[in-house]
């Protein structure tokens, strides 16, 4: 009773701690409010100066605000004008030389852009133009596009000669001497606009102590939300909770208790098997894993909640535990995120439904790159319930961002689901992937099962094959009953001539069997001791826990009736009853019934005198009652409806298995 105790309490008592110690020491903005709603509280001043910030959109704005209105950047080139200067020094136009040299020394002092320079920059009134290491803004209209700057220099030519001078000067090519002197500095441009926008304040204003927020009643526009936002802000970073440490660490404490005792309360009134073997303290670790993901990144940063994969907890809750104690074990998980996030409810909200529906889709998707495709539902899902909130105006920042941290979270999802096959060695649990490993029969200890005991291997086979289709019919976890039906007798390999589907290994004819001259006593005590080797067996060859209880209870607390009749034909003391019994425990779930029926049905079946649906009838209506006569079923974990239902397939399946053959006559035509 002590070692049953604390093997529920020392891991609720390690959840306590850890979140005891991981809650947040500050105290949460009291009040809850959305924009367009009513203010519901009493009228709030402000209790302290707080700036009043900009909203991220706010902030976007202003930044691409400041990079359409950047400055461009040019750097003034000696060499271009001097290099042309003195190549217009050198042409043979007489006259008009001295006139062409004096115009472009003055437009090359002035510089020249390309003509699209102005278009690209359309936004901006000045530029930047750095000469001998001095960069100085100068408007755009100080500054020749090309075009201005040949059209200049034919004024000036034209108007010391009378001639066609812009004949001369094409013919002589001078308008190529004009050429863009300054150069665009992209690197440097890219540089101004980053330094630009970095000096964007990220406060719109100032709310002194005193001011009024809110009034009672109000509607909580943009221009309020933003004073709200901002308050809270303020409060929790640097005013937080106003009373004592003490209190606020009994504050904790209570919470954490209240939490670990829904969780406590959900396994006790769903499965309470839980508590005995390894699925309790595994179920524990999985709920820290989750409660500590939430209180680490809300204390560090809550907008990477959205791309923690919660729909993980869910899953593997999933791989070792039915629906009934998935789902509410999952909400309690997330109570940490609903309680102390800021966007708690939504998240809350996103990631169980999100959640639900990966457990559904798991189900059809959950082999290979199929795993993929829950993911993508998943994430589905959480844009679905994110964009929902969105609309609604119930959580801000930036809907990319969020998006694309959904569905990051979303696929790590499938890279975390490997965590199973982990879990599964920790804790000795077993997966559905790994039963079907189990139902292998091309394993070693089966092959050695088939080769010591050929018939017991057949024997196994059958109920396997039996038990799988009774399991399907009352919804029972097929895998797991199959498994169980493959491993339920390997306690037979260490003596297998004692039991009659194996006598085929009797070498002549004439060989003693194996029981002649034993009495029922030693007989029995051979039979039984099957139960108690074959979990030695599974114990050495590390068999999980649910594979021995199946070794376990196959014949429950039954008595090896052949020889217990024998013994009381015999004179026999019925108070003598415990020798023949076998020392397992009474079956405790839908599927060890299964299997004990099924066990029973195929050995007995053998000795059938007649196949007839009645005869079928009366054969399983009699095992069943058998079972329940002796208490087999008393601490068993299914209905009447569904052993009904057993009892009806069972009766099909001998049915299938014992049908009537055509008998195909001789051919006389061949020789005898």
């Amino acid at each position: 009773m002590k070692k049953d105790f604390l093997r529920i309490l020392l891991p609720l008592g390690i959840a306590f701690l850890l979140l005891v110690l991981l809650m947040p020491r500050g105290a949460k903005f009291a009040y809850d409010y959305h924009k367009g709603r009513t203010w519901k509280y009493e009228t709030l001043y402000a209790q302290f100066d707080f700036p009043i910030y900009k909203t991220e959109d706010q902030i976007r704005e202003e930044r691409g605000s400041a990079t359409s209105d950047a400055i461009p950047y040019y750097k003034f080139s000696e060499e271009i004008g001097s290099r042309n200067l003195r190549s217009a020094e050198r042409l043979e136009i007489g006259s008009l030389r001295s006139a062409v040299v004096s115009s472009m020394r003055a437009i090359y002092q002035r510089g020249v852009i390309p003509d699209d320079g102005s278009r690209r920059h359309a936004d901006s009134e000045v530029l930047y133009i750095q000469r001998d290491k001095r960069a100085v803004k100068y408007p755009f209209s100080e500054v020749y596009r090309l075009t201005e700057a040949r059209a200049r220099l034919l004024s000036d030519v034209s108007d010391v000669s009378k001639s066609n001078v812009d004949s001369i000067l094409r013919a002589n090519s001078v308008y190529d001497l004009l050429v863009p002197n300054l150069l665009y500095d992209e690197q440097t441009t890219d540089l101004i606009q980053a330094e630009a926008s970095t000096r964007i304040s990220p406060t719109s204003g100032y709310v002194t102590a005193g001011q009024l927020i809110v009034q009672e009643g109000e509607i909580v526009t943009a221009e309020i939300a933003q004073m709200l936002d901002s308050y809270k802000r303020e409060f929790e970073a640097n005013v937080g909770y106003a009373g004592s440490t003490g209190m606020m660490l009994l504050g904790n404490v209570l919470i954490a208790l209240a939490i670990l005792a829904l969780l406590f309360l959900a396994v006790y009134f769903n499965n309470p098997r839980i508590f005995a073997d390894a699925r309790f303290p595994y179920l524990v670790t999985v709920f820290i894993l989750s409660a500590l993901l939430a209180l680490i990144l809300v204390r560090v940063n809550e907008r990477s909640l959205y791309i923690v994969p919660f729909s993980l907890i869910a899953l593997l809750l999933q791989a070792f535990m039915k629906n009934r104690v998935v789902v509410p074990v999952y909400v309690i998980s997330l109570l940490p995120l609903l309680i102390f996030s800021h966007d708690g409810a939504v998240l809350f909200v996103m990631y169980f439904v999100a959640g639900m529906v990966a457990i559904l889709a798991f189900r059809r998707f959950n082999r290979g790159w199929q795993q993929f495709i829950t993911a993508l539902i998943t994430f589905a899902v959480l844009a679905v319930v994110y964009l929902g909130f969105r609309t609604a105006d119930m959580v801000a920042g930036n809907i990319w961002r969020a998006l694309l941290s959904l569905f990051v979270g979303s696929m790590l999802t499938v890279a975390g689901y490997p965590l199973v096959y982990l879990f599964e060695r920790l804790f000795n649990l077993v997966s559905s992937s790994r039963l079907i490993e189990l139902c292998d029969v091309s394993n070693p200890l089966i092959r050695e099962l088939e080769k010591k005991a050929p018939g017991t291997f057949q024997h196994s086979l059958q109920v396997m094959n039996m038990a799988d289709t009774v399991a399907r019919a009352v919804d029972a976890n097929a895998d797991l009953v199959r498994a169980g039906a493959l491993y339920h007798d390997i306690g037979k390999m260490n003596n297998p001539l004692c039991f009659v589907e194996n006598e085929s290994l009797i070498a002549r004819e004439g060989t003693p069997k194996y029981h002649s001259g034993m009495s029922p006593e030693q007989s029995a005590r051979d039979i039984i001791r099957h139960v108690t080797e074959g979990v030695e067996i599974a114990q050495k060859h590390r068999l999980p826990g649910v594979i021995l209880d199946f070794i376990r209870s196959h014949h429950g607390t039954t008595t090896t009736g052949y020889f217990y009749a024998q013994f009381l034909r015999a004179g026999g003391d019925p108070a003598l009853s415990g020798e023949f019994r076998y020392p397992g425990i009474k079956p405790q779930t839908k599927e060890q019934i299964i299997l004990m029926l099924c066990d029973s049905v195929e050995a007995a079946s053998r000795t059938l005198a007649e196949y007839t649906p009645e005869a079928y009838s009366a054969f399983v209506e009699g095992i069943v009652a058998g079972k329940m006569d002796e208490g087999q079923f008393d601490q068993a974990d299914i209905s009447i409806s569904e052993l009904g239902t057993v009892k009806e397939t069972l009766k099909q399946y001998l049915a299938q298995i014992h049908h009537e053959r055509i008998v195909y006559p001789k051919d006389k035509s061949k020789k005898q």
